[in-house]
């Protein structure tokens, strides 16, 4: 999934979710979605939940999420 996919599917407004990332044209955050897959849900059952999803959305964010945590920076105090 390229960068630009991305950008289409996970969108960031302070007006939505109070700014968290969300999949495009809904009130489902990335983080909601990831723990959805931490607590042993498949994508196909995501997917059957939440049928206004897409297997794209989903991947996209578990994509998204990746990319945040990979160009976090820490700071050790």
């Amino acid at each position: 999934m390229t960068r630009t996919k991305i950008k289409e599917r996970i969108i960031v407004d302070l007006r939505i979710m109070g700014g968290k990332p969300v999949i495009n044209g809904t009130r489902i955050t990335v983080y909601f979605i990831l723990e959805l897959l931490s607590n042993g849900w498949s994508i196909e059952q995501i997917l059957a939940e939440y049928p206004h999803l897409t297997r794209e959305d989903i991947l996209a964010a578990i994509k998204y999420a990746a990319r945040v945590l990979r160009e976090e920076v820490i700071v050790k105090a």
